[in-house]
């Protein structure tokens, strides 16, 4: 022990002012309170409805705007873009201009068991958003997987042939009503809005430039059926017309000849009352017109035959000279008697 070295002091822990930790935990109350408070208001978007749960359990729905809750965790908010039109890419991805293909999705087998590659795009939106959160647990893989199957199992029982030409309007509408059924069986809470198909073909290579030969001459095909059928169609109408035309020609000349034979009916007729009447006037009659006819320029003399001097009358000079006789008398009349 040393002699003369003062003792140290034992230290002492400094003094907090009097009510210091109250005010702290007077303030750690109240920051804890605003923090609490402020999970009772929440904000929903144009294109969102929110799920309101009550001690985990769904107990309504919110539309857009400032909403208020029981704070965390009596209540608390799930928001989902209910109003939001969307779609997914089945058998490729794309983002911007880039674009991946997923053969697991595309690559299928068709009823003659030939490969062919499927790629569509769908289009949904959420209808019921209570089934949509508690009926499945991942929305776009269920998406994915029930458009996949749906495509599978109507090209599964199509041709080959059939499905990449003619028939992927039809396929495509029985894959869209296959799909609806699934997610309303199922009761997904997704409303399928459409589903376009982006290519039906078959797989690259030799594979794909045979069928696409076929392809070309089905539609080469389908050119010449359709200008045939044009032609038919201008044809017809055509040879139609002109076989009326030509009905209605015979119909007139059937009733020209009709007429004209009642005609010379009619004249017959009247020439043989005539006949009947005097036949010898229109005996002589009808031998002067006939000769008329045979020997138009032949000059008729009418003489009585009765004496040796044939007496003829010459009617045809008196027709040509009998208006000029009329007018000058000749000089060897100018003194005879009457």
């Amino acid at each position: 022990m040393l002699h003369g070295v003062p003792k140290p002091e034992p230290s002492k822990s400094p003094q907090l002012p009097p009510g210091i930790v109250k005010k702290i935990l007077i303030g750690v109350a109240i920051v804890a309170i605003l923090g609490w408070g402020s999970t009772m208001f929440y904000t929903v978007q144009e294109q969102e409805k929110a799920a309101i749960l009550t001690f985990g359990k769904y107990t309504g729905e919110s539309d857009a705007g400032l909403g208020f809750k029981w704070p965390y965790p009596i209540q608390q908010v799930i928001k989902v873009p209910a109003k939001l039109t969307q779609k997914i890419q089945i058998g490729y991805r794309q983002e911007g201009s880039k674009m991946d293909s997923h053969d697991d999705e595309s690559m299928m087998i068709t009823g003659d068991e030939n490969i062919v590659s499927a790629d569509a795009v769908v289009t949904w939106r959420i209808s019921n958003i209570h089934d949509f959160l508690y009926n499945i647990d991942d929305p776009e893989r269920f998406l994915r997987n029930s458009a996949s199957s749906a495509i599978r199992s109507v090209i599964g029982a199509s041709k080959l042939d059939y499905a990449i030409t003619d028939g992927k309007t039809e396929i495509q509408s029985k894959v869209y009503e296959k799909l609806v059924e699934m997610h309303q069986k199922y009761e997904t809470g997704i409303q399928i809005v459409d589903l376009k198909f982006q290519d039906i073909e078959p797989p690259g290579g030799e594979v794909e430039e045979a069928f696409r030969e076929v392809t070309n001459a089905r539609e080469e095909k389908n050119t010449k059926i359709n200008n045939a059928m044009k032609y038919e169609n201008d044809r017809i109408p055509k040879a139609r017309g002109e076989a009326q035309a030509l009905l209605e020609n015979a119909e007139a000349q059937k009733q020209s000849r009709i007429l004209n034979a009642q005609g010379d009916v009619a004249k017959f007729n009247a020439i043989y009352s005539q006949y009947k009447v005097n036949p010898a006037v229109t005996e002589s009659r009808l031998i002067l017109e006939t000769l008329e006819k045979i020997l138009p320029k032949a000059k008729i003399f009418i003489s009585d035959g009765a004496g040796d001097t044939v007496k003829y009358l010459p009617l045809n000079e008196m027709m040509r000279g009998g208006a000029g006789s009329a007018a000058k008398p000749d000089a060897g009349a100018k003194g005879a008697t009457p």
